[in-house]
């Protein structure tokens, strides 16, 4: 680390890359230059039902070693649970059985990464029922994670919960609700996804990711506008990426922040090839700005201690009137109006 802090480290999600082959998706990043991938269980990318599922991790191990890849195992596959219903079923269906299911997908993933030697696991809440009260919805939540924690606390691997819009996770304060529900367990971190912080957040996206620095264990990044849930290239939203790239690069945060364009398969190489040097031309431009910026405030390690007082500052920068808990239901799940394309995830 230097005075300005990390050196930020990319890679692209291969949920961008369903038209690829694995391997073929992994030398394309290889070759790029990224410094490592966002890998998605899924059936067309290590499919995490099918049979030697060790077999099979062991093999990829060995090719992300050969290419110089890190990796972040994701668990965002649309259909891998049912093919007829879009990330079902979720960890708060009404349905024990189901949940279940989902449960074990998200120990497959621990088991997997950890196999990998990948810096995290990441996962979401799923939509809450219509018909929940937000109490249930969220006492569900937490008994569902409960053996995913202890399993990702025994293999020492991060779950990184993800605010998604349209989720009952849908914010940092949701995620701050959860970690108190849990009891502030060490496995527990967070995936922030940067559009999503322009999407909704009630701060801009740059004093987000200093407020979830303490917590911060996986990175999404991608384009977005205000208001609207739907992913971008870079350049075709309303992001100012140097001053966010700088704000990151100022926490310590040391894992990979991932490309997420997950609707932009069909082009897929195409946008690997182009966003990668668009990020570099930000992170240099940040760079230059960081002193600036760091000397404004900008983050804190990311490996602070969660309950140090700054932290709880950075914590309660993020709740408000419009986002503040609720004793007896949860926080408020959007702090403004949300578009969601063709549902509410990717």
């Amino acid at each position: 680390m230097t005075s300005q802090g990390t050196a930020l480290r990319f890679g692209y999600g291969t949920n961008g890359l369903a038209d690829l082959r694995l391997d073929d998706a992994l030398a394309l990043l290889a070759d790029l230059g990224y410094d490592g991938v966002g890998l998605t269980l899924d059936h067309m990318h290590l499919d995490p039902l099918a049979p030697d599922l060790a077999a099979r991790t062991a093999r990829v191990a060995r090719r992300l070693a050969a290419l110089g890849l890190d990796v972040t195992v994701e668990t965002g596959a649309r259909y891998v649970l049912d093919p007829r219903l879009k990330h079902g079923p979720s960890l708060l269906d009404p349905d024990p059985q189901a949940r279940a299911r989902r449960v074990d997908l998200l120990l497959r993933a621990v088991r997997v990464a950890a196999d990998l030697g990948a810096h995290a696991v990441h996962c979401f809440s799923g939509i809450a029922p219509a018909e929940d009260e937000a109490a249930t919805a969220w006492q569900r939540l937490a008994a569902s994670l409960t053996p995913v924690l202890e399993a990702a606390a025994t293999a020492g691997i991060p779950l990184a919960v993800e605010p998604e819009p349209g989720h009952l996770l849908a914010t940092l304060a949701d995620f701050h609700h959860l970690r108190r529900l849990l009891g502030d367990p060490p496995a527990l971190g967070l995936t922030l996804d940067l559009g999503h912080c322009q999407c909704l957040e009630p701060l801009p996206p740059a004093d987000c990711v200093r407020a979830a620095a303490p917590w911060l264990r996986h990175v999404q990044i991608e384009d977005m506008r205000r208001g609207v849930h739907d992913h971008l290239p870079f350049g075709e939203g309303e992001i100012d990426f140097p001053p966010l790239l700088a704000a990151l690069a100022a926490t310590g945060y040391q894992g990979l922040t991932v490309v997420e364009l997950p609707r932009h398969s069909h082009a897929g190489p195409h946008h690997a090839r182009t966003s990668l040097p668009f990020l570099r031309r930000a992170a240099a431009a940040a760079a230059a700005n960081v002193p600036a910026t760091a000397a404004s405030g900008a983050g804190h390690p990311a490996a602070a201690a969660p309950h140090a007082a700054a932290p709880v500052a950075a914590e309660a920068a993020t709740t408000g009137p419009a986002t503040a808990a609720s004793a007896t239901t949860g926080p408020a799940t959007a702090a403004c109006a949300t578009t969601v394309p063709e549902g509410s995830t990717p």
